[in-house]
Order: structure tokens, then C-alpha cells, then sequence
């Protein structure tokens, strides 16, 4: 009910025998560096362009081993319901 915004309340802990670089207690992502996404502050629209050029421009691939299982996956379903594999080759 008042127009004065409270803000959180900031502590700077540095454990007593820490010699590393920064603080050890910050959670960053693996892979946030190499994300174009991340960072600036950008509205809606300019986050989902940004989301589609990085999509574009990461060179999508198809893993081989990936494919040979779904195809063994899907004939092992086909042979477990019982289908007849034969209305796809010729008879002659």
C-alpha cells in the first residue's frame, strides 16, 4: 500500500579460506557462454530472433547412430504387432 518499492536485501559471504576466483556459491548454466540468447536484455521479439539465427546458423545435423535405432526400434514394433511387411515389395 505504499509507493515505496522494497528491495531484497544484498549479502556479499565470502568463505574465510576461499582463494579462488569469484564467488564459488554462483550457478551459471554449462553452456551459457556460447548462448546468444542469454544476457543482453532484449524484449520478446528480439529474444525469439535471436533464438531462430542461432538455430539457423548452429548447422543442424542428423546423428547417424540415432536414425539406426529408431529404424530397429520401429521394425521390432512392426514384427510385435504382427505386420505384413509384404504390401511394400512387388510380387511378380
Amino acid at each position: 500500500m505504499g509507493f515505496i518499492k522494497r528491495e531484497n536485501k544484498k549479502f556479499d559471504y565470502k568463505p574465510r579460506y576461499y582463494k579462488g576466483e569469484g564467488n564459488p556459491y554462483e550457478i551459471k548454466q554449462k553452456f551459457d557462454q556460447y548462448r546468444t540468447t542469454i544476457g543482453k536484455k532484449k524484449g520478446i521479439k528480439g529474444k525469439f530472433n535471436a533464438a531462430i539465427d542461432e538455430f539457423k546458423g548452429s548447422g543442424y545435423k542428423l546423428n547417424k547412430t540415432i536414425v539406426i535405432i529408431a529404424l530397429i526400434l520401429t521394425l521390432i514394433f512392426l514384427f510385435i504387432i504382427d505386420f505384413d511387411l509384404s504390401i511394400f515389395f512387388s510380387k511378380k
